[in-house]
């Protein structure tokens, strides 16, 4: 026997079962410590023997022992254990915890909205009550004018009845009293009330025509009607102001009808104005304005996608300005922002426009406004546009009046663009010098400014020197008139969009042929000078009705050369 009366062996195994070993005798094992692996006699694979604090004889070399410390150390492992073991239990403690409270407060969310159900029902049903309470006494409102206006047509009647009763009363009177003088035997006595009953006759007769009408004095009918249309529509967009998703985010109720401010509304030469606010209690993201074409067509929404389009903002006046460049709306949106006034330039003129908004969010699209008419000008007012022309042109007297400092030609275009109808306007030669070109016409916005009007395909003009004049378009000269420029000249263009055609005056005569047909599109007036011209222009003319146009600014015309004189000999 060893010194060890009670040795206690405990062994890991492979499969993490821990088997311990009490007895007198120890087990012998076959060691292999190079590899950890020990082997019981039973055949058990073995992972850990822990042998501490033994001293072993020489004759238990080839035997562990495992002493009673083995006993402690398995005892803080399982205290280990244990306490990671709890930690553990204790978070799964606190998440059950957390998921009990979550769902007594999703119970109570249930309770709370049912609560809120029971509100919304009340405070809806004391709404709905009050619309039809107000629909009750508006109806009792209406039932008083209609039972007001019943008794003034019956009293009228009845007037008119009593009236018509009396005349005849006193007729039948006159007609049985006559009867009475017509059975009369005596002439003596007939004779002598016979002129004063014949007199009372006739004036029975001329009364009775005034007095008594064959018609009633008022319409049986009832005028009044109800129109519904209005009140059925607002009930029909009676909505939540919002309402929130399932997700939890407010989502706002579709907006309501936008209103046309009409005072901010106008009419200004080809441009309208329309100003607009949005619904009180509407949620809006933006606003869509449509405008129809002028011809009392469908509405459109959109531009050609072939229309010179220019879209900006003048942020200090919150404007928007869309320049339509063709007379069609087909393409691009009119307008679709947070604004809520937009301006619309390159409309035609003497034209009732219509245009209407309506409101969006993300819910949708609001019903639209009512529409508003917009009346352009008759005749066309224009300037010379100072912004796009070259730097050697100098603008006077509101940018009427244009003078050249180069001996080259330049171009000038107006500030307005036709596409439809007629148009005239004039240009008086305030100086000519030596025997220079002056084209006078139409070009396209997008024309080569530097060269001379009719150089190229998007210019049609008539040049005119000091003894004769000619068209050009794409550089090629065509109809030579005789008859040239000097100082005072007055040169009107006529635009015919209706027969798509271009005429020219020189002093109140047609010059030459008609100049140019076959115009399709949008042409703004031009003209071409050098140093050697300086020209005024007069607009906002009337159509010439026959050859011999009958100038009727001429005073005008004399005013604005005068002035421009007086400005000259200052500089």
């Amino acid at each position: 026997m060893n010194k060890f009366d009670f040795i206690v062996i405990t062994v890991i195994f492979t499969n993490n079962l821990i088997i311990t070993y009490q007895g007198e005798f120890l087990k012998e094992l076959k060691g292999n410590k190079e590899n950890g692996i020990s082997e019981l006699k039973g055949g058990f694979k073995i992972d850990f023997i822990e042998i501490l604090g033994i001293s072993l004889n020489s004759h238990w070399k080839n035997y562990f022992l495992c002493s009673k410390d083995i006993k402690a150390k398995k005892i803080a492992a399982t205290h280990e254990i244990k306490t990671e073991l709890s930690q553990t239990l204790q978070a799964l403690s606190e998440k059950a915890k957390t998921a009990t409270e979550f769902i007594q407060r999703l119970k109570a969310t249930a309770d709370n909205i049912n609560v809120q159900c029971e509100d919304l029902e009340h405070e809806f049903t004391a709404q709905c009550d009050a619309l039809v309470e107000a629909v009750h006494s508006q109806r009792t409102n209406l039932m008083e004018i209609v039972h007001n206006e019943r008794d003034f047509k019956l009293h009228a009647l009845k007037y008119q009845m009593g009236i018509s009763t009396h005349k005849l009363q006193q007729t039948t009177g006159l007609l049985q009293y006559c009867i009475e003088v017509l059975k009369e035997t005596d002439f003596t006595a007939f004779l002598q009330i016979s002129s004063a009953l014949i007199n009372r006759v006739a004036n029975m007769d001329i009364t009775w025509q005034k007095e008594m009408s064959s018609v009633p004095l008022n319409s049986h009918q009832l005028d009044l009607t109800l129109d519904i249309a209005p009140v059925m529509s607002a009930i029909g967009q009676l909505n939540f102001m919002q309402i929130k998703s399932d997700k939890g985010f407010v989502q706002h109720a579709a907006p309501g009808r936008p209103i046309i401010i009409l005072e901010d509304c106008s009419a200004v030469n080809n441009s309208v104005t329309i100003a607009w606010q949005q619904c009180p209690s509407s949620v809006n993201e933006g606003f869509i304005l449509e405008l129809d074409d002028g011809d009392h067509n469908a509405y459109r929404v959109t531009l050609d996608t072939e229309c010179l389009v220019t879209l900006y903002t003048n942020f200090a006046v919150n404007l928007i300005n869309v320049v339509f460049a063709q007379n069609t709306l087909t393409g691009q949106e009119v307008y679709c922002g947070k604004d809520s006034i937009c301006t619309v330039d390159g409309l035609h003129f003497n034209t009732t426009y219509n245009a209407r908004v309506k409101a969006f969010n993300s819910s949708g699209e609001g019903p639209w406004s009512e529409f508003i008419c917009l009346q352009t000008a008759g005749v066309a007012w224009f300037t010379f546009d100072s912004i796009t022309a070259h730097p050697d042109v100098t603008f006077s007297n509101d940018n009427f009046s244009v003078v050249c400092e180069s001996y080259e030609q330049r171009m000038i275009v107006g500030t307005v663009g036709f596409s439809r109808g007629i148009h005239y306007w004039e240009f008086t030669i305030d100086r000519y010098d030596s025997n220079s070109d002056v084209v006078f016409g139409v070009a396209r916005f997008d024309v080569d400014r530097e060269i001379m009007l009719g150089k190229d395909d998007k210019g049609w003009g008539m040049v005119i020197d000091h003894q004769r004049s000619w068209f050009l378009h794409c550089d090629r000269h065509e109809h030579r008139t005789e008859g040239g420029v000097k100082d005072g000249l007055i040169v009107g263009v006529l635009l015919d969009l209706c027969n798509h055609r271009l005429s020219f005056y020189v002093d109140q005569k047609v010059q030459g042929p008609v100049a140019f047909s076959d115009l399709f599109g949008v042409f703004y007036p031009a003209i071409s000078i050098n140093r050697s011209v300086a020209v005024t222009l007069c607009t906002g003319l009337e159509v010439p009705t026959n050859q011999e146009i009958v100038i009727t600014h001429r005073v005008a015309v004399d005013s604005v050369i005068e002035i421009w004189r007086w400005n000259m000999a200052q500089d």
